[in-house]
């Protein structure tokens, strides 16, 4: 029985490779990191680093910082929290329960935070910005970072 299942697992390894590409019946445009990145702001709420800064200031949203670890742990916006991009669907529903919370995310120049922002979109929180520029706008800017 258990040389069965390995069989029949290894037959459908196969032919999902030789068939090939996405599990999806529907044909989508092959697109780049770039394209990506722009489809997606057609969808979110998009914030310049000084409105950043406002709302920093006024203290009623949660940022996310969603670089690496490696790249949190160099410098990121105070109170910043951090969860990387690659986790965030995984992670944000036990960090951010609430999905009416106000949240700004952003990452090293703008790009994975636009796709994070996007992602939580999808997942229902409501009240999602990504800062355009991210963290290399803000540090420019000369704001405070821990």
């Amino acid at each position: 029985m258990k040389r069965f299942a390995t069989w029949t697992l290894a037959l459908g390894i196969v032919f999902g490779l030789l068939v090939g590409g996405c599990a999806t019946t529907e044909p989508q445009k092959e697109m780049s990191a770039k394209e990506m990145v722009q489809d997606a702001k057609k969808n979110i709420c998009e914030i310049t680093v000084s409105q950043g800064r406002e709302i920093l200031d006024q203290g009623d949203h949660l940022f996310i910082d969603c670089r690496e670890p490696k790249e949190y742990k160099m410098g990121h916006v105070p109170g910043a929290m951090n969860i990387p991009r690659g986790l965030l669907e995984f992670k944000i529903d036990k960090k951010v329960p609430n999905k009416n919370e106000n949240v700004v995310i952003y990452c090293k120049s703008g790009g994975r935070g636009c796709l994070a922002a996007c992602t939580l979109c999808r997942m229902g929180y409501k009240n999602v910005k990504n800062m355009d520029g991210g963290w290399m706008a803000w540090e420019k800017a000369g704001y405070p970072i821990e």
